[in-house]
């Protein structure tokens, strides 16, 4: 088994091993994962954090030992807390980095940090909070950072952000937690689900308090919720059909 780190600011994790293959995520500075297959220019990688899988450019991150891989999953995160920081390199070059991204690695990667980071778990009312740093993000498949983010990427970040753990997609999200019957049982920061005609779901976006919801559709937007879903405030129409609610935390 080889084992890799990103040593980039946000680098695109893809479906298949090609530049024109869909993005869907993203890997942030610091994110560490196990190498499943390797090509001439492509692998195959599963992350340590979530276990999503997809593809990265060979030429977008490092290898590592089973030993430092170790360590790191062992360690407690320190995560970066600005929306954009730096991190700098022996020569004084500045590698871009976002919030979010996990800075274990600095030492691994003979790097140097002076910003502002986080380890703790938060408080439950800090989620909504955090999720502003995200408010008119625009919106981008696969996208992780406040430069472009997908509805499950910005849950997961603002979680990930308090200190909590959440799978990458929507529909695997909605398997977590505590479905709660009613919005009037939900507390600001649950997490609010949303299916298609299909009745599979496909959208996810955080609770805030006197019925408002933050989301990812367009751009990270705060729009109305209520029993039947989101009704968005521009359009004057409901946008996305409630499944359930499900208390994280």
């Amino acid at each position: 088994m080889q084992y890799g780190i990103c040593n980039l600011g946000i680098v695109p994790i893809r479906l298949e091993p090609s530049d024109t293959s869909e993005m869907v995520t993203q890997a942030l500075y610091g994110d560490f994962f196990k190498v499943l297959e390797q090509r001439k220019k492509w692998s195959r990688i599963r992350f340590y954090f979530d276990n999503y899988e997809g593809w990265i450019d060979n030429k977008q991150y490092l290898e590592i030992e089973e030993s430092n891989y170790s360590q790191l999953k062992s360690a407690d995160i320190y995560l970066s807390k600005d929306l954009i920081e730096f991190v700098s390199d022996n020569l004084n070059n500045l590698y871009p980095i976002p919030v979010g991204s996990n800075l274990n690695g600095i030492d691994l990667l003979q790097h140097k940090f002076e910003g502002t980071a986080v380890n703790t778990i938060s408080e439950k009312e800090n989620i909504v909070n955090t999720s502003f740093l995200f408010l008119n993000a625009p919106y981008l498949w696969g996208g992780k950072s406040p430069f472009g983010i997908d509805c499950s990427g910005f849950t997961q970040m603002v979680y990930k952000l308090n200190g909590y753990k959440l799978l990458r997609d929507a529909s695997q999200q909605a398997t977590q937690g505590e479905a709660l019957s009613f919005i009037e049982e939900s507390e600001p920061g649950d997490l609010a689900f949303f299916d298609n005609a299909e009745g599979n779901i496909t959208h996810v976006g955080i609770i805030m308090k006197d019925n408002y919801i933050i989301h990812a559709h367009g751009k990270v937007r705060i729009d109305r919720l209520d029993h039947s879903g989101i009704y968005n405030t521009d359009k004057k129409t409901h946008t996305h059909k409630l499944r359930v609610i499900k208390k994280i935390v």
